[in-house]
């Protein structure tokens, strides 16, 4: 935090190179999500988006540590933001609005330009171990201004969730992986993949509006740097026939369809290295099974 931007991320890139250049479990899961979503790719060409995924991945990373000193001005001028007219007008008039977020770019960035922009960002986090680095993580964002649901170890999050909405709360939530046993089954990228089912299932007892949303980087256009790019996709409007099963089900395809077409357009800044395709959870349940056998 207390270096300039230009040696920063300079030093960020050169770890991402050395860790692709090292492999290892996260690089290799990440270079089979990639080339499930872009199968078109040569071997050389996958090497190289692995390369600049991991780039991007450790420039998430040291955006994030320097984030707690941005200005309110300085988050300004490192967001470009698309179409977010509707979601303010949904705020404004005290209807919530629910975000359907993948893990592209810099998404605690976005919420932090959210949190000052638009409204205060409720979300949910992962669990990590050990329990001081949850804390840290925790306390990060909190720091920023977003409110934060621990997914477990707490109350009960779809009920805070659903209080939050009904309050009319801007909330965002990371959607293109399931975390819990109660995801559902969507066409991602060509390939079945499980998608967490809570923010269609929000939407859809609250009434809230829920948008696909995608962030991803770009040059800056003064020449430092990069920049975040948060674009709010239109509303998707929930079906008027069917169960509540099927309506999530259809909701949740709906913003899949969107994810699909940003993760195929800037891979390199999906910072996927967990299996989420439904091929590779089969597959990897086998080897888990057959190391245990050994």
């Amino acid at each position: 935090r207390r270096m300039p931007d230009r040696l920063a991320y300079r030093s960020f890139d050169l770890l991402a190179d050395a860790i692709w250049r090292r492999g290892g479990k996260g690089v290799e899961r990440m270079r089979s999500n990639y080339g499930t979503v872009r199968p078109e790719l040569s071997p050389a060409e996958l090497d190289a988006l692995v390369r600049a995924g991991m780039r991007s991945y450790l420039r998430y990373w040291c955006d994030s540590f320097r984030l707690p000193d941005r200005s309110t001005d300085e988050l300004i001028d490192g967001v470009r933001v698309v179409g977010d007219e509707p979601v303010r007008a949904h705020l404004k008039s005290g209807r919530s609005a629910i975000m359907f977020l993948g893990h592209l770019g810099n998404w605690d960035f976005g919420g932090a330009w959210s949190t000052t922009q638009l409204a205060p960002v409720t979300t949910v986090a992962e669990r990590l171990k050990p329990e001081e680095l949850f804390d840290e993580f925790l306390a990060f964002r909190e720091r920023l201004g977003m409110r934060i649901i621990p997914l477990t170890g707490g109350g009960d999050v779809f009920r805070e969730l659903t209080n939050a909405c009904r309050a009319g709360a801007l909330v965002a939530l990371l959607a293109d992986r399931d975390l819990t046993d109660g995801g559902i089954e969507v066409d991602f990228c060509g390939e079945r993949a499980k998608m967490a089912v809570g923010p269609a299932a929000l939407a859809l007892n609250t009434g809230a509006a829920l948008h696909p949303c995608i962030v991803h980087y770009e040059p800056h256009p003064q020449g430092h740097g990069w920049r975040s790019v948060v674009t709010f996709h239109d509303a998707v409007v929930p079906p008027t026939q069917g169960t509540s099963r099927e309506k999530i089900q259809a909701m949740t395809q709906a913003c899949a369809d969107v994810l699909s077409h940003a993760v195929r357009e800037h891979t390199h800044d999906w910072h996927m290295m967990q299996r989420v395709f439904t091929k590779d959870l089969v597959n990897g349940r086998a080897s888990d099974r057959a190391g245990d056998s050994r």
